[in-house]
């Protein structure tokens, strides 16, 4: 059975939208490549950190949420270490509550959308 996992990364702010795109689409392709189906993304964008990182107040955010083996995290994990423009990550399993509240946040924000 395939588990499902949520990461949010932050990049370092200094980045163009063409990098910053780049960065994700790196990401997006290190899940894919590993096996893993990407279930959901949200591009959070230029958000303000709580504290200062590496001399940094603010960077963007994005969520992945995708269904695979545990060893994506492990080689996903890897990947955010070696990128410098990664300023933080967090990768997390998802239980099956997680899961549920997920999909009725995204059908909810889906019916806003349409009206």
């Amino acid at each position: 059975m395939l588990n499902h996992y949520e990461t949010v990364f932050i990049v370092t702010p200094v980045l163009s939208e063409a990098q910053m795109k780049e960065a994700v689409a790196k990401f997006k392709k290190v899940i894919t490549d590993s096996g893993a189906s990407i279930v959901h993304e949200e591009n959070w964008g230029l958000k303000k950190l709580a504290y200062p990182i590496q001399k940094k107040s603010t960077g963007f955010y994005y969520l992945i949420e995708f269904k695979g083996e545990g060893s994506v995290v492990e080689t996903l994990e890897t990947e955010y270490r070696r990128d410098e423009r990664v300023i933080r990550f967090l990768t997390f399993k998802m239980d099956k509550f997680a899961i549920q509240y997920s999909e009725k946040k995204r059908s909810s924000t889906k019916e806003v959308k349409e009206d």
